[in-house]
This record gives structure tokens, sequence and C-alpha cells, in this order.
């Protein structure tokens, strides 16, 4: 029997396991990738009684493989936020499937786990800008504003070394990057260390969103906004981040955040308004190779011609 453990290269993914591991310890195969790598069980190889975890990534991008494993006899743990479409009903599946827009993978986890690692699920749900999800799961812990600030800060800079085009434009691999974090049981403990990774994280963050925010957007109404960033590195690792800045600012607005990506088109990130936090999944669901979740969804390549056409149905779900 083998453990192979599948989790999406952000924050949410990150942390999720994180809390799976430090409260059952074992060794494991890791399959990851950048943010956008979703269809991850496509990569996974198991036998009758191995034990996969699947964590932030969504079932029915993941259908295929999923059946696959469960039909080699593989007991399969399922944690997601993502539209996940019909869940199959099978002996060797657990799955744990909330698409609700207030919820994540990481704070899943922190129910079933019954608040065990709860800063970790609160530095997941900061990454994956809930944050009024993240202070609630916080006030439990009784944090002062200090320590609320630490994990809020700590939960972007993951999520913001999972963004990319390739491995090679992230500052740590995801896999590396859990196993540098998984020898801290607590998350101040991993930014308190000055030998961590925490420091590189930072500067690099403050680097790239000082940049992204002197972009001027390319289109914007009363109710959308769309930016395209450079054709940089830094534009490709800090799109999610900024996305997220955006929406925060302007919480009654939805914004898209276009990268160029090595296929001549561009990759997008749609986040629907704070207010509204719906109808970013279905937007992006329109297009090939589009999918995510309520409040937050993106498009791995959109054609520059379709551009315009992009706006139009970006306008026609929140104008």
């Amino acid at each position: 029997m083998s453990y192979i453990d599948v989790f999406n290269g952000d924050a949410d993914g990150i942390c999720a396991l994180l809390q799976l591991q430090l409260d059952s310890p074992r060794s494991s195969r890791l399959v990851t990738g950048i943010k956008r790598d979703i269809n991850l069980l496509d990569k996974v190889q198991a036998d009758a009684g191995d034990r996969v975890t699947a964590l932030d990534i969504s079932l029915d991008k993941n259908r295929q493989g999923l059946h696959r494993l469960l039909d080699a006899g593989a007991e399969v743990f399922y944690a997601d936020h993502h539209f996940a479409g019909e869940i199959p009903q099978h002996p060797k599946l657990t799955a744990l499937i909330n698409t609700d827009a207030n919820t994540c993978t990481s704070l899943i986890i922190d129910d079933y786990l019954n608040g065990k690692f709860r800063a970790w699920a609160v530095t997941g749900a900061f990454g994956d800008n809930l944050f009024q999800s993240a202070r609630d799961t916080a006030s439990k812990l009784k944090l002062d504003d200090g320590q609320m600030d630490e994990l809020h800060k700590l939960g972007t800079y993951i999520n913001y070394n999972g963004y990319g085009q390739s491995i090679d434009d992230l500052h740590f691999r995801p896999d590396e990057l859990f196993r540098s974090l998984l020898a801290y049981s607590s998350p101040f403990d991993f930014i308190a260390d000055k030998s961590s990774a925490y420091e590189l994280l930072e500067n690099g963050f403050l680097e790239d969103i000082d940049r992204a925010r002197s972009t001027k957007p390319e289109f914007e109404t009363e109710n959308i906004a769309v930016y395209i960033l450079d054709d940089e590195i830094w534009a490709r690792r800090v799109t999610g981040v900024y996305s997220n800045e955006l929406a925060n600012q302007t919480p009654s607005r939805a914004h898209a955040v276009l990268t160029h990506n090595k296929r001549g088109g561009y990759q997008v990130s749609v986040r629907a308004p704070l207010q509204n936090k719906t109808g970013a999944d279905e937007l992006c669901r329109q297009f090939p190779e589009g999918g995510g979740r309520k409040a937050a969804a993106g498009i791995n390549h959109l054609e520059k011609g379709a551009l315009p056409q992009f706006i139009e149905k970006f306008r026609g779900q929140y104008e």
C-alpha cells in the first residue's frame, strides 16, 4: 500500500494538506503543480489498496481520472470547493465537497479535523481571499490583530507562489514549499524562523505587486474592469493576488486580470464582486479551458481575437 497526496499548488491546497499530514504523518508521493494545473489525477497511477488524497482540485475536471483510480481499487479521499458536477457514489470514495462561496478546502479540512491545526486553515482561507471566513474561523483562536495580520500575509505569499505559466516562473516548486512548511506545526513558527523561505516570498511579492499596481485598465465600467499585464515573468506570478487585491479595493465591481501565455493568447483570472460572490465559474466555463468557483475562476487560454467576446460576456454577467 502506498499514499499519494494530490493537491493544488496554491495556499488553499497546501494548507489543507498540511493539516492532514500534521494530524497523520505519513510518507507519501506528492503530485501538484502550478495553480492552474488542476487535471492532476491524470498524473496518478494507483493500485488496489493504495490511498489517494485529492485536495482543492475540481472533481468535474478530474472525473475521468477519479473513475480510473476507483476502478483500479484505490481508496480516494476527496475534499474541494470548486464546481463538482455529479459526485460519484462509490464505496471507496470519501467526498467532502462544499461549493459555498464562503468556504475553501482548508476550512473543509479544519471542520473535518475539529480545528486541530486551525491556524493553518486560517492561513489557507486568507490565501484564497476569504477574509471574513478567515477572521470568523480565527476568532476561535483568540488572536490579536498583529497575529491575524501575520496569517493574512503568509496566506497571500503562499498563494502568490503558486501562480505562473510554468514551474520555472515560481520562486519555489509547490511540493518543495509544502515540505518546508511541514516542519512547522504552527505558521507562526515558520514566520519567526529567519532561515525559512518567508523573507524571499515576502520580498518577491512586494516587488511584483508594486509593478502590477501601475497598470491601467484596458476596459472599465462601473461594474467591471479588465486589466492586461505586461508579458513578463513577474506579471504571471502576481496575476492571482493582484486580482484579489482589486476585488478587495472595489468590492462592488467584478475584475478580470489577463496575462500573456506561451500559446500566443491570454490566461484570465476573474473575480466576482465581493458584494455578489457568484457567476465567475459560469462565465469562465463558457470558454474552452475555463473553470473555477463562484467567487473566483479563470481561463487557461483565451485567444487574443476572443477578447472582445470575453468582455461582452463579462459585461453580460455583471451588468
